[in-house]
């Protein structure tokens, strides 16, 4: 065997092992964020003394009824409604979603096509928006949805979707790195008004984008539970988290059950995100690649 031969066999060696080590630490850490949700949903199986006492990763072969039970006793509070919380959770979160995807993209859209004075002040603006966390301007929007009325409803939620600095950025980058300025201008000479160029030409092309931030918005919202556990003080408009929450405040505490309403509220977010994960991978591919 030459030399040449030989070096190439060692390399070809080296990329294998390099590869295995590879899948094997991806298998691990796959392993490792499975396991929360896997030691949840097999504790709903089980009954309140053997969940408390014991760690469980197996589900309920002994006694498979103790599952309709913890339903059946989870149905049976009067804070917890299954398909209220989840009307609630899924208006919210759908709205939230739609308002947080259009007028974020009509917002990029803008300081992207349109060159005015202090656009660049703008966007830094909005970056730094981002930095503000929730709990430093609750105490003002409380204040100021119980001035309009508003609390206790839905719209404190909804409305300030309207505003989404995160979403902003990263479909400005986006159009940064993967649209074309001509299409606009195209549209332009033939005619065309500026929300039709918009909604019509531009928005089909921004779909990677808006559909990752989409996703985003949608489990964020429907995970939501230090805003709505402020604004939402009314039974009928509590969200699906916040009921499960409530669940803790009896004296003896019936853990299969609350794992079970935990699963419960987790199912849609686990279904949504399986479904639309394509979309994440296209969107950060799309907006990482300069044309």
């Amino acid at each position: 065997m030459s030399y040449n031969q030989r070096k190439l066999q060692s390399k070809s060696g080296s990329i294998a092992a390099y590869s295995a080590m590879v899948y094997i630490v991806v298998i691990f850490f796959s392993i490792l964020a499975i396991i929360p949700f896997w030691y949840m949903f097999m504790n709903a199986t089980w009954d309140s003394f053997n969940v408390s006492s014991r760690f469980i990763l197996w589900p309920n072969f002994k006694n498979p009824g103790q599952l309709f039970t913890n339903w059946k006793n989870l149905q049976e509070r009067a804070t917890f409604s299954f398909a209220v919380g989840f009307k609630n959770s899924f208006i919210i979160s759908i709205s939230t979603t739609i308002l947080s995807t259009y007028f974020s993209a009509l917002t990029a859209y803008g300081l992207t096509i349109y060159q005015f004075k202090g656009r660049k002040t703008l966007f830094t603006l909005i970056i730094g928006v981002m930095m503000v966390p929730t709990a430093v301007n609750i105490t003002g929007f409380y204040r100021l949805m119980l001035a309009m009325g508003l609390l206790g409803t839905k719209w404190p939620l909804i409305l300030p979707a309207i505003a989404a600095p995160s979403t902003v950025f990263f479909i400005k980058q986006f159009l940064d790195s993967a649209f074309s300025l001509e299409i606009v201008e195209a549209a332009r000479i033939d005619g065309a008004g500026e929300f039709f160029t918009f909604n019509r030409i531009c928005l089909p092309l921004m779909i990677p984008a808006i559909a990752t931030q989409g996703i985003f918005a949608f489990l964020g919202s429907w995970n939501n539970f230090f805003a709505p556990s402020i604004l939402l003080n009314r039974t009928e408009n509590k969200t699906l988290p916040l009921m499960v929450a409530q669940l803790y405040g009896d004296r003896f505490v019936d853990y299969g059950m609350i794992y079970l309403g935990l699963s419960a509220s987790i199912v849609p977010v686990i279904i949504v995100y399986v479904f639309m994960q394509r979309f994440i991978i296209q969107g950060v591919a799309a907006g990482g690649v300069k044309e």
